[in-house]
Order: structure tokens, then sequence, then C-alpha cells
């Protein structure tokens, strides 16, 4: 409370109609965001979105809703077809990655919103590291850096990076989203990002049910890849290729990480999430058609750009069929011993509540096929 009052004092002092920047997307976090920076703090944000191109019908619904609901300014960027295929096409071959351009767009198209309009804080959702991965912890109070992007989110290529390589096929037109404004230009409007979830107690399922109950979030209906229906509902691919790319690297993927979370917060036992992990980490998603025909290539190339990434500790390739298998997984683990010793007590179940008006199989695939560029 004392950081916000601090800066809409600012903001007023400099004649500023907005206290803050919030990046958004089509997601339950980004809805949460906004509901407390506006609704409890009585902050006025500038809403902000790079809109990556693979948007799904719910997504755009919920950014809708969102500016709606709580009445706010928004800014979205749209990058060209073009430049999109070309990147994916690139960072899938060089990093076995095909969002990319997502987290560079939604992690550097805000900050240069930020310096054209002199707005000095942005309020981000869930510090990925402390909630997620353990680099960090709520204690570390981190603060969202030009180093941090580079190293988690752009994956270690800025795009000076790109235009530098003789062999990249992209030009400062392609990237222009992505250049991360000066030093200088930061120090001078002594910009800071703070993640809410330093500050408050970070339960993303007990947040999205808020926002489909009182502010009429929609969630997926079903997922191929996790059982998660109200997560990364806003964009194609991040639930499907994107996370089958990751299990064809290291062996694991989303419903992995979605099971963790929900044995940490006591609403799933081990071995009811064993039991989603097996059967939507191996799943090929539906999604992986569209990519295919957007970027132009067949599944065998698709495979073949990510052989060379495939973690030799877990995946093996059967010499008489030339197949890839992985030569263990948390299947073969369920009576490891050790696991009674470190139960954490039952706190709840793990339903989702659902709300979607989606009427398609998969609220994923937009009608006709292909993509919605809007």
């Amino acid at each position: 409370k004392e950081l916000l009052e601090e800066y809409k004092a600012r903001a007023r002092a400099a004649h500023n109609a907005y206290d803050c920047i919030i990046p958004v997307s089509g997601g339950k976090d980004s809805t949460y965001q906004v509901y407390l920076m506006k609704q409890v703090y009585g902050m006025n944000p500038l809403l902000v979105t790079y809109n990556h191109l693979f948007n799904t019908k719910v997504g755009l619904r919920n950014l809708e809703n969102m500016v709606r609901q709580f009445s706010c300014d928004l800014i979205r960027f749209s990058s060209n077809p073009d430049s999109v295929r070309k990147i994916t096409r690139y960072m899938l071959e060089k990093i076995g990655d095909v969002t990319w351009h997502y987290h560079a767009g939604i992690m550097t198209f805000p900050i240069q919103i930020a310096v054209k309009y002199k707005i000095p804080l942005m309020i981000w959702g869930e510090e990925g590291f402390s909630e997620l991965t353990g680099m960090f912890n709520q204690d570390d109070m981190v603060e969202f850096t030009k180093k941090k992007r580079q190293e988690h989110d752009m994956r270690g290529f800025e795009p000076e990076d790109l235009v530098n390589d003789p062999a990249c096929p992209l030009d400062r037109r392609d990237l222009a989203p992505f250049f991360y404004p000066g030093d200088e230009e930061i120090e001078a409007l002594g910009l800071r990002g703070v993640y809410l979830s330093n500050y408050l107690r970070w339960n993303a399922k007990n947040h999205a049910e808020k926002m489909i109950q009182e502010y009429d979030f929609e969630t997926a209906r079903e997922r191929d890849r996790t059982f998660n229906i109200y997560d990364k509902v806003d964009d194609i691919h991040a639930n499907g290729v994107h996370d089958y790319l990751k299990y064809l690297k290291f062996g694991y993927g989303r419903a992995t990480d979605d099971a963790s979370t929900e044995i940490r917060h006591g609403r799933m036992t081990r071995e009811q999430g064993i039991d989603q992990v097996v059967k939507h980490d191996p799943a090929r998603p539906r999604d992986l058609d569209l990519l295919l025909e957007f970027v132009g290539i067949t599944e065998a190339q698709f495979e073949g750009l990510v052989e060379h990434l495939r973690d030799g500790r877990i995946w093996e390739k059967d010499p008489k069929t030339g197949k890839w298998r992985t030569t263990d997984n948390i299947g073969n683990h369920r009576k490891d011993p050790g696991v009674d010793k470190h139960r954490l007590a039952p706190q709840g179940q793990s339903r989702f509540l659902v709300n979607s008006k989606n009427k398609l199989a998969d609220p994923h695939i937009l009608e006709g096929g292909g993509y919605n560029y809007l």
C-alpha cells in the first residue's frame, strides 16, 4: 500500500493520468492483477498487451472483458504475420522454442511504453522463479530487470544478437518490439517492476475462481497436455506445442508442473498427480498441425529440428525402429522409499470451477482452422 500510494502521488504531481502499467494478456493472472490494482488499491493502470498473433477466441474475449469490467485504457501492439513466421521458424531451429516472440514481446514492449509515457511503475503477477522453479524465494524480493528478462524469458538472446548473426534471416523491422530501452532512459525514469507474489500469497487456482465467479473470466473446457483448464487459455501454442517441445527435450511437461503445484497445495495426492502426468505429458497436441501449417514444415522436419536438443540422460533412440523413447518416467516411481514419510496433509480438492461458453471440442483451435490475427 505504501509503495502504491507513493507512485500514485508521483503520477498526480507529474500530471500523469496513469499510476502504473500492467502488462496483460487474456489470462487469469492479468485479470487478477487488474482487479487488485483497480478495485482493491484504487490505482489507475494503463494496460499494455503484446499481440503474439496465436490467439484463441477465449483469450480475445477475456481481454475485452477485462477492459470492460475494470474500465481501463489499453495499448495493444500486433506484430505482422510474416515476421512472426520467420521468428518462429528461426527460434524453433535455434533453441527449440516457438514462443520466443511471446516472451520477448510481453517482457519488452510494455517497457517501451513505460518510457514513452513516463510511467515509472510496472505491476507483474507471480515471480516465476520463486513460485515455480526455486532459483529465488519471496524473501529475496526480486524485481523485474533487463538481466532477469534476458536470462529467463529471452533464453539468453537479445534482438541485437539475432540482427548481428549472419545466418539469421531477421532484421530490425522484424524485431522492433523486442529492443529494450537504453540504461539512461530507464535510470532517468526510475523504472521499477514489482511482483505481486512478493507481497501477497499467490494461489492461482483461488484467484482464477474469484475472477470466474465475480468478473466473468472464461476458462477452457479441456486440454491435451494438462488437466488444468484455467491457465494459459489465451494462446494456441503455450499449452500445446511449446509444452510439447519441453517434453521432447527434457522428458516431462506441464502436467508435471501442474500436478506438483496441486500436491504442494494439498489438493492432490502424489498418486493422483502421477496418473495425470502419465496421461498428459506424452500427448501429442492437436495444435501442432496448426503450427506446422503456419511455419510451413512437416512433422518429420519438426522432430528433426528438435533432435539435437533432447536430453541424453532421459531419451534414447531405438536402434531397430529409429524412434525416440524415454528411459524412465515418474510412472515408474509410484512406490519409491520415503514417499509416505514426506506426504503433505490434504487441504482440499483439485476440482476446477469451469466457466466456458466455447462450444468447440477443443477451445484452443479456432473455427475453420488457422489463426486469429486480430
